[in-house]
């Protein structure tokens, strides 16, 4: 059975069907509705492609929410200029990415550790901020880049003549609002996982692997590390372009606070409580932590008053007052209270937790000696 799950084409499609059949088994939990799990797709992806540089490398990035807003803005300006079709702007969108990735990797990764988090977030803010006032004309400053009647839409007016409203975006006609939204950016994560499964396979992935564990040693040996590291950087960029691109297919709008450091940072803890250097812990992580932020958040003190109505009025008062600390506004603590017991008790993330049940059922013991380095081992989670 364990050769048989290795297989890769197996692997795929039980991804696959897990993927697709998500508005069935969510359904229970409350989160099977479109936006959400568009989502939860497009920031699966982009923790995957994070988790490429963070989890092989070893580099902590702090600014790849840059290429996020580069993705969703070159693919907002390839609906106003070109086509409302979804693929171009995805091409464009995770192009675009890769380039800008390139030319930060070409100056961050002179340095590593702290030096290469701290330039990273330099250039973040930097495009941030000229994404927010200085590029105006291209980015449309703190309103953000929107769809216009008076753009020109070249391709789009060549085959058929303007509507009367704002077009929405469409993949050959069908729609992209919606479930066949989600079904558009789910197969975009289905080839992401493909791709991110071959790279951590691949000898290239085992030499980013020697890379993390001792990049020092193995210059020593005279082995050129930096064409591996900016190509890692490279493709970690590209994920994220892609991202900011569905982003913009799903709501054909881009704003500056999409390259904010925050989001930088939301990534992080992504992969982080997911498992770094798993194929599954980041996207675990992006859909747990959008799941408390748009679940969570929801709940207010009338939606309490309706969970507790079997208590007794005091308790039930003293129950909803306790609950609505860690729900609706305060939400941010319930996720940091998680985050804190992930960190001190399964220091590799949820994918550990789920090794040690995995022992523990096959009679191998709980594991509770496992360090993070160790669990970080087995990419192929």
């Amino acid at each position: 059975m364990k050769q048989l799950l290795s297989k890769e084409p197996f692997a795929l499609l039980l991804f696959s069907a897990v993927i697709l059949t998500m508005p069935i088994w969510l359904a229970p939990l409350g989160a099977n509705y479109p936006d959400l799990l568009q989502k939860f797709a497009i920031y699966a992806i982009f923790a995957m492609g994070f988790n490429i540089l963070f989890g092989l490398t070893g580099y902590l990035s702090f600014g790849h929410a840059a290429f996020l807003g580069v993705g969703s803005y070159a693919a907002v300006w390839s609906f106003k200029l070109f086509t409302m079709n979804v693929l171009p702007a995805v091409l464009f969108g995770t192009a675009f990415a890769g380039g800008v990735a390139l030319l930060i990797g070409f100056v961050c990764l002179r340095r590593s550790g702290i030096y290469f988090s701290i330039l990273t977030l330099a250039f973040a803010q930097m495009f941030y901020n000229l994404a927010y006032s200085v590029m105006t004309p291209i980015t449309n400053g703190e309103t953000g880049l929107q769809l216009t009647l008076q753009d020109p839409r070249i391709i789009d007016r060549a085959l058929a003549p303007a509507g009367q409203g704002l077009p929405s975006t469409e993949l050959f006609g069908l729609s992209m609002s919606g479930y066949s939204g989600f079904y558009f950016c789910a197969t975009m994560l289905i080839i992401c996982f493909f791709i991110s499964r071959r790279i951590f396979k691949s000898p290239f992935g085992l030499t980013l692997l020697g890379i993390k564990s001792n990049q020092t040693r193995m210059n020593y040996t005279g082995f050129n590390t930096r064409p591996y590291t900016l190509t890692a950087f490279v493709i970690s960029g590209m994920f994220a372009g892609l991202a900011g691109s569905l982003l913009a297919v799903t709501d054909p709008l881009a704003g500056a606070e999409r390259m904010q450091w925050t989001a930088s940072g939301e990534v992080v803890l992504m992969t982080i409580l997911g498992g770094v250097g798993t194929l599954i812990g980041p996207m675990l992580g992006a859909w747990i932590i959008k799941y408390f932020e748009n679940i969570f958040s929801s709940f207010n003190d009338d939606a309490l008053q309706q969970v507790y109505s079997f208590l007794p009025e005091g308790l039930r008062n003293m129950a909803v007052d306790l609950s609505s600390l860690f729900v609706g506004e305060g939400w941010h603590l319930t996720l940091g209270v998680l985050f804190m017991l992930i960190v001190i008790f399964l220091p590799g993330g949820l994918m550990e937790g789920w090794r040690r049940i995995v022992r523990r059922f096959r009679g191998g013991g709980g594991g509770e000696g496992e360090s993070a380095p160790a669990a970080t081992a087995q990419p192929a989670e």
